[in-house]
């Protein structure tokens, strides 16, 4: 066997080798983000209630502005909050991702096209808005879009939130692009040439043979996408949208900015996110479990 110096015979210096490529390397984990949420313990919310009450006892002692009367704010606004606010976040983040799954899947179905010029363009469209930052992707829109279009003579105006929508949806049909593209690709190749043995056409082969096959795989990632939307959707507070954390500053502004009301009202916030999203994040665990592929 030869020998190596440095990697199975001692070193010949003093400087650094490079160690051979490890073939049992894992590959990034697409889940990062869901497998965090869906490891931290169930009593975590609680955790950060207790933060919450802590804060303020200790802010307290040096303003007239009570913990008591901080949480009494915070009752008095949390239907607000909730009803107009959080409820208007999940709307957002369920227009955008019904506009990007359908979008997405356009576009990555049209990755795998034998359509040359089809293909590149999918592709540069699935690149350019998969690799742009959200926020910047959002001010585009806003800028971009007109405040209202005529149809047939009749004005329509279009909203903030429903460019909030456009903006949010964009980067999530470029990811929905991937992960279709990547679930038809993963299809063994036997179940194309089978197919095409017996006569199928290639719209065929596509709708009636692997297109099925790749729902179940489809589904955990498309769902891990929602909750990392639902997480982003905060960033319309800062094209002037109205949803849970600008009415929240509203609601705070109201009370005279008292210092000892950002714990409770953010607190409430994460509580309300974590809530929502954290049952996702499990059941994503637990589809991806059931899903897998077997090798």
């Amino acid at each position: 066997m030869r020998r190596v110096a440095g990697v199975n015979a001692p070193g010949r210096t003093d400087l650094p080798v490079l160690k051979p490529y490890d073939v049992k390397a894992v590959t990034p984990d697409g889940y990062i983000f869901t497998r965090w949420v869906a490891t931290l313990p169930w009593w975590t919310p609680a955790l950060v209630v207790l933060a919450a009450l802590l804060w303020p006892l200790i802010a307290s002692a040096q303003s007239g502005y009570t913990v008591y009367d901080a949480f009494d704010a915070l009752w008095r606004w949390s239907p607000f909050l909730l009803w107009s606010g959080f409820f208007f976040n999940v709307l957002i983040s369920v227009f955008a991702m019904a506009i990007g799954t359908v979008f997405g899947a356009a576009l990555g179905l049209g990755q795998i096209s034998p359509n040359r010029v089809l293909r590149l363009a999918a592709w540069f469209f699935t690149q350019l808005f998969r690799n742009s930052p959200w926020l910047v992707i959002l001010f585009i829109v806003l800028l971009a879009f007109p405040f209202q279009v005529k149809v047939f003579g009749v004005t329509i105006p279009i909203p903030d939130w429903m460019k909030g929508v456009i903006g949010l949806s964009l980067p999530i049909m470029a990811n929905i692009s991937e992960v279709v593209r990547g679930a038809v690709q993963s299809v063994p190749t036997a179940q194309w040439e089978a197919a095409e043995s017996l006569a199928f056409s290639r719209r065929q082969i596509l709708w009636q043979i692997i297109l099925p096959q790749c729902y179940k795989r489809m589904l955990p990632p498309w769902m891990n996408w929602y909750a990392i939307l639902t997480m982003a959707t905060p960033l319309c507070t800062l094209l002037g949208i109205e949803e849970v954390i600008t009415l929240s500053r509203q609601a705070m502004e109201a009370e005279d900015n008292h210092p000892e009301l950002l714990v409770p009202f953010y607190g409430f916030i994460l509580i309300l996110f974590f809530a929502y999203c954290y049952p996702i994040a499990r059941f994503t665990m637990r589809l991806e479990k059931k899903y897998a592929v077997k090798l």
